[in-house]
């Protein structure tokens, strides 16, 4: 039996860090997911004050220093919350009760998404929203009142964000609301609140679902709590083991079991499969426990209706991926609210599902599939949709199903590191393709090294490339070379934000393979030492964190490893770029040593006492801003070896690396 944990929940990750900013004190909060939406939302709270540390990639406790309810600042510029639809509404309502004005925004997915269903209610409490572009979209400028109305509403959706707004404006603005929903949606909120001493009363009138918290209390206390793992995550490791894509039987521990959350597992049973559920104990509030499912059933269809949808919103595109391997004709309904997501999930699912063969069909709340046991092959285009992507990878996980991924790195929002997970977990069985799968076919396997600055990736990776004989992708390398083309081209850093990835790809930047790596030219000019000046050095790692340079840069370095044999190293090799190769090495080494051989390498001496403690503090921030980035964040890749190179000579550390590919290709001998 097979056991793993998933990322920490994304809706617990950011209403721990709002209401840690809002509390008096310092709060502990662990397990915290770090991904794309978490980062933007911690980004957002750094903005208004609140000194939130890095988000740890491994779950560490984060230490957050609160404000308290009426602490926050005005920001200086917008909050931009990326893609984060829960960051951004639930900043909404804090904000309508701070008596702050501040704009809020995010990217183009988040501003096609409504947000009348908050901006309504939240101004009959007396806040002020004003559209900076269309109508009840982002961008909108938030005109904050302290105190606020009360408020009596009657939501027409079931909606966990909603509500969560609503609380959250009570508390900032010291008033009473009472809310009424169709159907009980997600209560995380409520929960924390209750943990917190703050009274509410949950009850059901009329057939519907009522929250009321009459009294708002004056502070919030600090805090310790634990994310658990997020269930819809873990329903997709799930949904591959039951499809059999996993080996045999599988366990998801420590994963978060509220029942809001968990009517993915009623799904589950109805259709067929085999699963055990452990319930562990119901700390700081919310239920855990470990799900185990096992393979060999053969699934059947299944009716999902509109009361069911609330608790298992997240999992329907991946209900419809399990439909297509089942038998008889499954249908959804009830499901409008999926047309609001990241994508239309309804249009998304099913134009999808057509393109590898599927019968499907699109209803106006929902959908309808047939299953069956043919081949499925095609390209799946994600429109940004994490959830559409890693949906579509189980499929693509399974034996005799051949799908390309347009947008793998879509899923890093919730789930970094899924795609390695997937490959590992599968073994091979399928083919989902979003990057080049080192080793197999024959092939030399793919090496990533990643790590964050100064931890020796790029020396390191070089000469375990000599040493097997490898070709060497030095990525940091071709990200300073569209920083020195685009300075050279006299295109300002401040326009580098607003360029396409059309108009990156026209710069006049080339890459050659040789024998022993790859030559950059720009301009027909092979560059080496101009990539290493102060200039170049000084804007890169901004440009670095664009995301239409990466997304320019994807294809270029995965084409570096179509034939394997390749050492790569980078902040996001083996999670993003290369998550399916063979061998991934996370280096990490003290921090006043990075700094140490930084210097060391740049000046040719041992350096100062002053120049040391300022190069650390240059380096504590460059790996803070590579950790928050929303795209493409530097963590540590599923599966990847640790490897601390504080104490170990250079020898030894390209060592460990030399041998655990040697290993490797011993065993597939």
């Amino acid at each position: 039996m097979t056991e793993i944990r998933v990322p920490g929940d994304k809706s617990l990750t950011q209403r721990a860090l709002i209401l840690a900013s809002l509390a008096e004190g310092t709060s502990v909060v662990s397990g915290l997911l770090h991904g794309g939406d978490a980062s933007s939302t911690a980004g957002a709270l750094r903005a208004l004050g609140v000194e939130i540390p890095r988000l740890p990639p491994d779950g560490s406790p984060v230490l957050v220093p609160g404000v308290g309810l009426r602490g926050l600042r005005a920001p200086g510029a917008r909050l931009d919350l990326g893609n984060s639809g829960t960051g951004a509404r639930l900043l909404l309502g804090v904000l309508a009760g701070s008596g702050l004005t501040a704009e809020v925004t995010g990217d183009d997915s988040l501003r096609s998404r409504p947000m009348a269903r908050v901006t309504e209610p939240l101004s009959r409490m007396g806040a002020g929203f004003t559209a900076l572009g269309v109508e009840g979209r982002l961008p909108l400028r938030v005109e904050g009142k302290h105190p606020l109305h009360g408020l009596e509403w009657d939501s027409p959706v079931a909606s966990a964000q909603v509500k969560s707004a609503l609380l959250l404006a009570g508390l900032t603005g010291r008033a009473r609301v009472l809310l009424g929903e169709p159907r009980r949606s997600r209560d995380h909120t409520e929960r924390m609140l209750t943990m917190l001493g703050v009274g509410l009363e949950e009850t059901s009138r009329d057939g519907r679902w009522c929250v009321e918290m009459s009294e708002p209390p004056e502070h919030l206390p600090g805090f310790e709590f634990h994310v658990p793992g997020d269930f819809s995550s873990a329903a997709f490791v799930l949904g591959l083991g039951v499809l059999g894509g996993s080996g045999g039987s599988l366990t998801v521990a420590d994963v978060g079991l509220n029942p809001t959350r968990t009517a993915f597992l009623d799904i589950l049973s109805r259709m067929g499969a085999d699963l055990k559920v452990e319930p562990d104990r119901h700390g700081e509030g919310e239920p855990r426990g470990s799900v185990t499912v096992a393979e060999g059933r053969t699934l059947s269809s299944v009716e999902v209706g509109e009361d069911e949808v609330p608790a298992l919103i997240d999992e329907i595109p991946l209900i419809a991926a399990l439909a297509s391997r089942a038998q008889g004709t499954t249908t959804v309904t009830g499901a409008g609210e999926l047309r609001h997501k990241e994508s239309d999930r309804i249009a998304s699912v099913v134009s999808n599902l057509r393109a590898l063969g599927v019968d499907a069909e699109e209803l106006a709340d929902g959908l309808r599939v047939t299953g069956s046991e043919r081949p499925l092959a095609g390209r799946v285009t994600t429109h940004g949709d994490h959830r559409i992507a890693m949906a579509f990878g189980v499929l693509g996980a399974l034996p005799g199903n051949t799908i390309v991924i347009d947008e793998p790195e879509a899923a890093d929002v919730s789930f970094p590191g899924f795609w390695g997970l997937l490959a590992d977990l599968s073994a091979g069985k399928g083919d989902t393709r979003g990057s080049p799968r080192g080793g197999r076919a024959g092939r030399p396997p793919i090496v990533t090294l990643d790590g964050p600055a100064g931890s020796g990736k790029s020396s390191t990776a070089a000469a375990v490339a000599r040493a097997l004989g490898f070709r060497h992708l030095d990525s940091g390398a071709l990200y300073r070379a569209l920083t020195f083309s685009l300075l050279r081209e006299g295109v300002p850093p401040g326009r580098w934000e607003t360029l396409t990835e059309g108009e990156l790809r026209a710069l006049p930047v080339s890459v050659h393979p040789t024998p022993g790596g790859f030559a950059i030219e720009v301009d027909g000019i092979s560059v080496g030492e101009e990539l290493r000046t102060p200039e170049v050095t000084a804007h890169v790692s901004h440009l670095a964190g664009l995301p239409a340079v990466r997304g320019c840069l994807l294809d270029l370095q995965r084409a570096g490893g179509a034939e394997g044999g390749l050492v790569a190293d980078g902040r996001d090799m083996g999670s993003v770029v290369f998550p399916d190769a063979e061998v991934k090495v996370f280096l990490v080494a003290d921090l006043q040593e990075r700094a140490r051989r930084r210097l060391l390498e740049r000046e040719g001496r041992e350096p100062t006492e002053s120049e040391l403690s300022g190069e650390v503090r240059a380096i504590a921030e460059r790996d803070r801003r590579d950790s928050d980035r929303t795209h493409s964040p530097l963590v540590r890749p599923a599966g990847a070896l640790d490897l601390d190179t504080t104490a170990l000579s250079f020898q030894e550390q390209v060592d460990r690396v030399v041998q655990r590919v040697r290993e490797l290709t011993d065993r597939n001998a």
